[in-house]
């Protein structure tokens, strides 16, 4: 496709001016920040200036549109990207600058504040040698995660409304919510978005085609102590701090995040918070295979029990909350189909196919198992919820061209051509 680099970039800096980090600890209301709301209006209003149908936001910041077809008729497809960033790194105001020609060396992101990106500590950035590359000031995450999406799925449609001599079936759009806090699919309504099946695009580097992810919990562990002055402690004083080191020293060792990769499931202690009286631990519990990943949590039930007989019952109380369970086991069960449509246009679009596991989820995790099998796209971004988050601006172009060769053979799943 003849797209316009330029344009796509300038797209983009008008997304990430937003400041649409979300806030895992605010579950009382959607969206999570305000600032989501603001960039979700405004991308319902250019919806409706290029054209778009059926444009609608809630009132908990999902927004939705239609491209309706132009000549074939057959499935509808849907394409979503999430509109907030991650709060694990600062999240704005963003200063981005476009590394021009990028000569293989270190990129020094802010000078006063000697923040480098060094290709000792992220190599991955030597394949784009040459390219222009999207980086931020050092101070804050970059947002291509998922702006990057917004900004494929975008580009796309305005490359199809421009060139109405480009056939392509119904396409469904959304734009979604507090995808980093998990919560996105909750409030997420299928039956309007009415796709057959859709894609979201929010992976990372050039190629990733994923169908594969964890299955999730994120247990609550807490731990009630007995807070007594420490003159007259011994023998009295029950401490839940010490306590919660040593759950942590009872996880396997080979098992945690630093330690694992592909389909190597972990145990994860990513918060802990409290005092002698009582602790609070907040954790993350991961596995591809869904039998391992249910002994995984059984495990924690037999630790838990385990303390509770040596420091007395009611000490240590453990809360299972699954968050998502892995798409494969919906998308191998007679959607494989729409797996090779993403091959063949990545193909087209002169993209080579990465098929990976993701070492964590997506919204369309949760939305193939309420019902809208959902693959997931790459966005060429790298480094997401970091400060030295960058964007390959080919690898943008790619995600957009992507984006349009499925949007332009979608309609033919199920009726034989594929």
């Amino acid at each position: 496709m003849d797209l316009d680099t330029e344009k796509l970039l300038k797209r983009f800096e008008n997304y990430i001016s937003y400041n649409t980090q979300s806030d895992e600890d605010n579950d009382r209301v959607y969206p999570s920040t305000p600032g989501q709301m603001v960039l979700a209006r405004h991308l319902a209003e250019e919806l409706k200036t290029m054209g778009l149908t059926e444009v609608s936001l809630d009132e908990n910041g999902y927004v939705m549109a239609t491209l309706p077809a132009n000549g074939v008729s057959g499935k509808t497809v849907g394409f979503i990207s999430h509109m907030d960033t991650s709060p694990d790194a600062p999240g704005g105001p963003i200063k981005s600058r476009v590394v021009r020609s990028y000569d293989g060396k270190d990129i020094c992101l802010n000078e006063e504040k000697n923040i480098i990106l060094s290709t000792k500590d992220f190599p991955e950035i030597l394949k784009y040698k040459g390219q222009d590359i999207v980086v931020t000031d050092g101070t804050t995450l970059l947002g291509a995660d998922d702006k990057a999406g917004v900004t494929a799925i975008m580009g796309a449609l305005e490359y199809l409304t421009a060139h109405p001599e480009v056939k392509h079936g119904k396409l469904r759009i959304g734009f979604t919510p507090d995808e980093e806090t998990g919560r996105s699919p909750l409030k997420f309504d299928v039956k309007k978005f009415g796709a057959d099946f859709a894609y979201t695009v929010d992976g990372g580097e050039l190629g990733g085609l994923e169908y594969e992810n964890f299955n999730a919990a994120n247990p609550v562990v807490t731990i009630h102590g007995r807070s007594v002055h420490t003159g007259d402690a011994k023998g009295k004083m029950v401490n839940a701090i010490s306590i919660a080191s040593e759950w942590q020293s009872l996880l396997p060792e080979g098992e945690k995040p630093e330690c694992t990769e592909g389909r190597e499931g972990f145990f994860h202690v990513y918060k802990i918070s409290g005092s002698v009286e009582e602790c609070r631990l907040d954790m993350l519990v991961r596995d591809h295979d869904r039998m391992k990943f249910e002994k995984r949590k059984q495990y924690l039930l037999q630790m838990a029990h385990f303390m509770n007989e040596k420091y007395g019952e009611g000490t240590v109380e453990v809360a299972l909350h699954d968050v998502y369970f892995n798409m494969l086991d919906i998308i191998r069960d007679g959607h494989m189909d729409i797996v090779e449509l993403a091959r063949r246009a990545m193909k087209k679009a002169g993209v080579t196919p990465v098929e990976l596991p993701i070492r964590g989820g997506t919204d369309g995790a949760q939305l193939s198992f309420k019902g809208l099998p959902c693959p997931n796209l790459f966005t060429g971004g790298a480094n997401f919820h970091s400060r030295f988050e960058y964007l390959p601006l080919p690898s943008l172009v790619k995600a957009c061209d992507t984006v349009i060769e499925i949007a332009c053979h979608g309609w033919e799943v199920g009726n034989g051509k594929l």
